[in-house]
């Protein structure tokens, strides 16, 4: 049995296959899903899972070099934003890049997979782009 908080064998599986500048993208649940982008979606129903804790359990096992965030989110207080800020605080995130919501759904057509969660807030996506612990 893994001793890491991540039990889901697709995005075990995930973080085990990632190279450096690979794009994952944790998405709401209304973000599309570009054609030959895999899914990974998790979604339940409304807010389960959310951002956050998603974001958080990823984390657990993956090095993150920096992150992509839509410029439309940021002026949104919601819970998302806050655990995005405190892991960027924290130094789990990297260096922070914003762009237009239309520019970020152009970079998913690079990710190498999408989660999709329940969240349900406007422009509650983050693209993290993986690092390397070396």
């Amino acid at each position: 049995m893994k001793k890491t908080p991540l039990l889901n064998i697709a995005l075990s599986r995930l973080v085990a296959s990632l190279g450096h500048g690979d794009v994952v993208v944790i998405a709401d649940a209304g973000l599309p899903v570009p054609k030959g982008v895999e899914l990974i979606d998790l979604a339940l129903t409304q807010g389960i899972p959310d951002l956050a804790s998603t974001l958080e359990v990823l984390l657990s096992e993956m090095q993150v070099q920096s992150h992509v965030l839509a410029h439309e989110l940021l002026p949104l207080p919601c819970p998302a934003l806050l655990s995005i800020d405190r892991h960027a605080d924290a130094g789990n995130l990297g260096e922070r890049s914003v762009m237009s919501h239309n520019a970020f759904k152009e970079l998913c057509q690079q990710a190498k997979v999408i989660i999709r969660t329940g969240e349900c807030k406007p422009y509650c996506n983050i693209a993290l782009i993986a690092g390397v612990t070396f």
